[in-house]
């Protein structure tokens, strides 16, 4: 519990500084705001902007075989039907009937502490009943009955208890089906079984819902078994296209910007002739209609996304999702994340997308708990062929050399801008003691830095300190453009502090020293460090090669 707090208390830590200092607004906040919404107020552009430099440099400008996109937000509602968007992009919703407040129901299930350990427990048991069982034909009935029951064993069970069990019951259901073909015993009965418990929106629809009304409280207002039936809720938004407003014109603002990209693929290749492998990149918004938004800019209504489709020849996706994992690791140390708080899940079957044949999720340490960073997936050539079949339009590569015709399969290696950002600045929320007092900074890397450089005239009220400190301040900004700041306001103690909390990694004072008051320090001024506090003296003539 005093964990939890502590962690709850960074968040909120992370939060005030970003408002305060000017790095993350709320959306419409003079109105009260809008729920799922944020605006980026300057250094937080500046900061997002670092990041998705360093993600294009690394990404695109780096490769030869890159191609960069900047696709419409808005597309023919035709293409997200054919990706599958229009008819599964939605999540479990649920409503507590007397408050009316809705959630997300596996979310509510998921803050369960002790599912697992029983889902591991019950899942043993079942599958040792079985094996017991040596006989063929009484193996294969114990089977129909442990499938004809099993949603009862599940009723006081949460999503991810389900998922265990799911696939314990789907081996059992391979062996039935062997049986099957062995015998060519088939019971219609037991095979209507199956065919229920693999449907998987129907089954954990089903067991949210008797979970939900026997063991959880609305978090809202308390009530116990006040809950609806979850229910699939589409997670696009809707808008209309011209001035008629019927069903004919409505198409919807992307929940993703992979969509761009695949509609683009046959453009660029008869555009550029690319060889494969070569891949798409883009960063750009999405909309997704949160049931729920929360942990700040974690969850968001709409977002940014940095998304790169990586075509490859069907037989060489293995190496090349490798090689795209490794350089995801690259990224994560270019922008100051500490490798020790990622982790890479291999997300099992029953948990991929449907287009996905592999995906690695990379899962960082946030204050609200460990969450999905980044993604990659092997998407194989779901997303070609089926606007291949929806479009009517051919999308096959031709390989010159090899002088074959066949869709590319695809690598995608997926970013959020958002969770990058927030995971920067946790990482770089520092706490610690300097001369007696509390002092709190972010350690951003200079690469990320907003400002890399603050200059500071040692006194604001005389003209000659201050003529010089904007001559230092003019040098620097012809290098590092609007990264570097002028401040003169308040004593020089208080622009450090301020310098340290906006993550500045060094100042610069101009004093009288630097006009010659001592000879031998003429046109030498103060670089101070952030982390240490330390101070320095250097000619003004060294300045960018110390700072770079």
């Amino acid at each position: 519990m005093a964990e939890k707090l502590e962690q709850n208390e960074r968040m909120e830590a992370i939060i005030s500084l970003a408002k305060r200092r000017g790095f993350v607004y709320q959306g419409s906040e003079i109105y009260g705001g809008l729920a799922g919404t944020w605006d980026y107020a300057p250094l937080g552009v500046t900061l997002k902007r670092n990041i998705e430099r360093i993600w294009w440099d690394m990404f695109v400008d780096a490769r030869e075989n890159m191609y960069g996109i900047d696709a419409a937000i808005l597309m023919n509602p035709e293409a997200w039907v054919a990706s599958g968007h229009v008819g599964g992009f939605s999540d479990p919703l649920v409503e507590c009937k007397k408050c009316k407040n809705r959630f997300r129901a596996d979310h509510l299930i998921l803050n369960q502490n002790d599912y697992l350990a029983i889902a591991k427990e019950l899942s043993i048991q079942v599958i040792q009943q079985v094996e017991e069982l040596k006989d063929i034909n009484l193996r294969s009935t114990a089977l129909i009955q442990t499938i004809e029951t099993f949603h009862e064993i599940l009723k006081e069970k949460s999503d991810e208890e389900i998922d265990v069990f799911r696939g314990a019951v789907i081996a059992l259901i391979e062996e039935y089906r062997a049986l099957q073909l062995k015998f060519d015993n088939k019971s219609n009965a037991t095979q209507s079984a199956i065919d229920e418990i693999t449907n998987s929106q129907k089954f954990v629809g089903l067991v949210s819902y008797l979970y939900l009304t026997r063991y959880l409280k609305c978090p809202t207002c308390s009530s116990w078994k006040m809950w609806d039936i979850p229910r699939p809720f589409n997670m696009m938004f809707s808008t209309s296209i011209g001035a008629t407003g019927d069903a004919a014109s409505t198409t919807y603002l992307r929940p993703e910007t992979a969509g761009g990209m695949f509609v683009n693929y046959k453009n660029v290749v008869d555009s550029f002739h690319p060889k494969l492998p070569f891949g798409l990149a883009q960063i750009g918004k999405a909309f997704r209609n949160e049931i729920a938004p929360r942990d700040f800019i974690f969850r968001a209504r709409e977002l940014e996304q940095m998304e790169i489709e990586y075509f490859v020849r069907p037989h060489t996706w293995k190496e090349n999702f490798e090689a795209w994992r490794l350089a995801m690791w690259d990224f994560i140390d270019a922008i100051g994340i500490d490798r020790t708080h990622v982790y890479e899940l291999e997300v099992a079957p029953a948990d991929r997308a449907h287009y996905s044949e592999r995906t690695i999720d990379f899962e960082y340490d946030y204050p609200f708990g460990r969450k999905e960073l980044y993604g990659l997936a092997y998407r194989t050539d779901f997303d070609l062929k089926s606007h291949q079949e929806g479009s009517k339009v051919n999308l096959e590569y031709f390989d010159e050399e090899t002088k074959e015709k066949f869709l590319p399969h695809v690598i995608e290696p997926s970013f959020g801008v958002g969770r990058t950002l927030l995971a920067v600045l946790n990482e770089a929320y520092t706490e610690d003691e300097m001369g007696g007092e509390k002092r709190v900074y972010l350690k951003f890397n200079s690469a990320v830095a907003p400002v890399r450089v603050a200059v500071f005239p040692l006194l604001k009220n005389k003209p000659e300190l201050v003529t010089k400190a904007r001559e230092v301040y003019a040098l620097l900004r012809k290098e590092l453009g609007g990264r570097v700041l002028f401040d003169d306001n308040g004593n020089i103690g208080k622009r450090y502090r301020r310098q340290d909390e906006i993550g500045t990694p060094s100042c610069v004072t101009i004093d009288f020293d630097t006009l010659g008051e001592t000879p031998e320090h003429k046109d030498t001024v103060t670089l101070r460090d952030r982390d240490s506090g330390k101070q320095e003296r250097i000619p003004i003539a060294q300045l960018l090669s110390k700072i770079l």
